[in-house]
């Protein structure tokens, strides 16, 4: 499946094209040409400068549109990539592919409503279009319209079960079987898959023909980080797993234990660590009448809150202060059961709420981030770290002394939450109590180390990102097996 033996060829190739720009300096298209095998061989930056003077020079080229939007979005420059694919979708309304790019985009950012027009129309365009299909099934998903998304799925990933993504390298690649699930709820580590080194194989349990043999591999990586989300596709995938003899990250068992009601009750039973009570009650049992003597039944009190399994970064996610608000509250989520769940009060002495991210890599504990919000729901992205340098400071501190800052009493507690949890690769969300204990959020597979953005304010927190992404990279490497 893999292109390498012509690796060596595109270097030839980008000669040859340069002897010819040299006699035509004008024609676009063998700079076009000559942009796609920088890209191929690797060097993003260049190709990203060629697709933009081709880009000024004919502003509808929609090879280079997409192509650069492609190389943006993969240096983490979201916004760049989607205005450039908006514009291509401008330029080129006939084009599905253009469509969806900015789709896919546009759902990411969380607004699935709007992806899903884009999407529909793409799909108007080409109904036949796979790629549309799957984004239009992970929509369909985050609506709440269940039926829609599993069409989808079947037609979007349907004879799509396995592909390898393009190698750039020019030495015989790592082949790497990455596990993922149709449904969404995957670990985002193709950009710690260099493709200058790893042959990246996508494979979908959930549509696998387990009569096949799997391709050669030298390694196998379950992506598949939510538990709750993919449930089925984590329990085919232990059973497609038992034909290979390759080291596996993240084990399929492993990442199946993490659901967030099973962490709760053996994680909070470890020292140190205080876990939410948390019971999966049927939508039709949330009523305000009813739910006052459930919530008796199992200890908890007001407020309390709600969430929609298989949901991360804060989406369908609801504190609920009295009973009355409570139908308003479950109007809102989708899904048939919903998490009851104890409001820990993370609050510190100033008001504000803090979440701290350690990872896990190969066993050794990673400090990622803090966030510091006016929010009880934090997250990075939406806290008050850009605004205030003081937080900012606070943050330096603890990835420079994660111990000094926590203490060795919560640090100890972290590592036994790791040990407990089995993960090659995760993390653990949480906050600190007045008196030192890890009040937990969640701990799971499907945990993003994000590089943060090209501004002088964040570049102390570089390096605790570089710090996971290399882990990562050396325990690659290191389990790998020779084929």
């Amino acid at each position: 499946m893999s292109d390498w033996p012509a690796g060596r060829n595109r270097e030839n190739l980008l000669r040859e094209i340069d002897a010819k720009i040299v006699a035509s300096p004008d024609d676009l298209e063998l700079r076009f040409g000559r942009a796609c095998l920088l890209e191929d061989l690797g060097f993003a930056d260049d190709a990203k400068h060629e697709y933009l003077a081709i880009v000024a020079r004919d502003p509808t080229h929609f090879g280079a549109l997409n192509n650069l939007g492609n190389v943006l979005l993969s240096q983490g420059l979201r916004s760049a990539a989607r205005l450039t694919y908006a514009h291509a979708a401008a330029q080129h309304p006939d084009n599905p592919m253009g469509i969806v790019n900015l789709a896919n985009v546009v759902r990411d950012d969380g607004d699935a409503a709007a992806a899903k027009v884009l999407y529909e129309r793409a799909l108007q365009l080409d109904p036949q279009h796979a790629q549309a299909h799957q984004g239009m099934a992970y929509v369909c998903d985050e609506l709440g319209d269940e039926p829609a998304a599993a069409l989808h799925r079947e037609r979007g990933f349907r004879g799509q079960a396995i592909s390898a993504l393009r190698y750039r390298g020019v030495a015989p690649p790592i082949a790497v079987l990455l596990v993922v699930c149709s449904r969404g709820g995957n670990i985002f580590i193709d950009r710690l898959l260099d493709n200058r080194v790893f042959l990246n194989l996508r494979l979908f349990p959930e549509f696998y023909d387990a009569r096949l043999p799997l391709p050669p591999h030298a390694l196998v990586f379950n992506a598949i980080g939510d538990a709750e989300r993919c449930e089925e596709a984590l329990h085919t995938a232990t059973r497609l797993l038992k034909a290979t003899d390759a080291p596996i990250i993240n084990a399929p068992q492993a990442v199946l234990a993490t659901g967030r009601i099973a962490n709760a009750a053996r994680l909070g039973a470890l020292p140190g660590v205080a876990a939410p009570k948390i019971i999966s009650v049927s939508r039709g049992a949330l009523s305000e009448s009813a739910t006052g003597e459930l919530l008796a039944k199992v200890g908890l009190e007001w407020p309390i809150l709600l969430r929609s399994p298989g949901f991360h970064m804060g989406r369908h996610f609801a504190l609920v202060n009295a009973p009355g608000d409570l139908e308003a509250a479950v109007t809102q989520l989708p899904g048939e059961h919903l998490a009851v769940m104890e409001y820990l009060d993370a609050r510190g002495a100033d008001g504000c709420w803090r979440k701290y991210r350690v990872m896990i890599v190969d066993g050794k504990l990673y400090p990622l981030h803090l966030a510091v919000s006016r929010s009880w729901n934090v997250h990075y992205f939406s806290s008050d770290m850009a605004e205030n340098a003081a937080y900012r400071d606070e943050e330096a501190a603890f990835l420079s002394d994660m111990p000094g800052t926590l203490g060795a009493p919560a640090v100890e507690a972290l590592h036994a939450i790791a040990k407990i949890l089995q993960l090659d690769y995760g993390g653990i969300d949480f906050a600190l109590s007045t008196n030192g204990r890890i009040l937990l959020f969640e701990a799971n597979a499907n945990m993003i180390a994000a590089e943060p953005e090209a501004d002088p304010r964040w570049t102390y927190r570089n390096n605790a990102v570089a710090d996971v992404h290399d882990a990562v990279r050396r325990m690659l490497l290191q389990r790998a097996r020779p084929l």
